[in-house]
């Protein structure tokens, strides 16, 4: 399943504190100034308006923002003479979370008496090439399907796009773990846990 997400027209510029506060005090010259950027180079994309949040500068734009879109804009923003650019990270697009469970592994390793552990899951997502580019939201979560049995199930959660690609590429693949063989399936939402890492 993958959650709702944050309206994907808007461009996410992480930055201080100092640097939100003096964009802002220029927002309509910067907004302006920034839309005569996008228009000189032929880019379709413009920005409506900005606002700031804990930790960002959010821009509110008129379409998705592809690659281009988001570089262009970038190199203006680290270029205003109010920025100190250094203390700009990435821009991003809001994402989502999708929710994914790990079925068909064993609750004890193999030829051992001890469960399946945090760190062996973890290693397994780094090390498995189906696993490439996909980024986890939180640590996995390991549960035991019930008293007597010896299979578990891992929940992860992973950041997501808008079109859920990294779910589509992950669902109803399998992986070895010793001689047993994995499944990745879809799973529910885990209520109260917050939806974007961006928000």
């Amino acid at each position: 399943m993958t959650t709702k997400r944050l309206l994907h027209k808007q461009v996410i510029v992480p930055m201080s504190k100092v640097n939100q506060k003096n964009l802002m005090k220029e927002s309509e010259a910067c907004v302006a100034n920034l839309n005569k950027a996008l228009k000189s180079i032929k880019l379709d994309i413009s920005v409506n308006f900005i606002h700031s949040d804990a930790s960002s500068i959010i821009m509110v734009t008129n379409k998705v923002a592809n690659p281009s879109d988001l570089q262009t804009i970038k190199n203006y923003i680290k270029g205003a003479s109010l920025i100190n650019s250094n203390k700009i990270n990435l821009l991003r697009l809001p994402q989502s979370k999708s929710y994914l469970k790990i079925i068909g592994l064993l609750y004890l390793q193999e030829d051992s008496t001890n469960p399946l552990s945090l760190n062996v899951v973890e290693k397994i997502i780094k090390d498995n090439h189906i696993f490439n580019n996909i980024t986890l939201v939180s640590k996995p979560c390991i549960i035991k399907v019930s008293l007597k049995s010896d299979i578990a199930i891992v929940w992860i959660d992973i950041w997501d796009v808008q079109s859920k690609n990294n779910t589509k590429v992950l669902i109803n693949r399998c992986f070895n773990m010793g001689s047993y063989i994995a499944t990745i399936c879809g799973a529910n939402m885990n209520p109260g846990v917050p939806q974007c890492k961006n928000c």
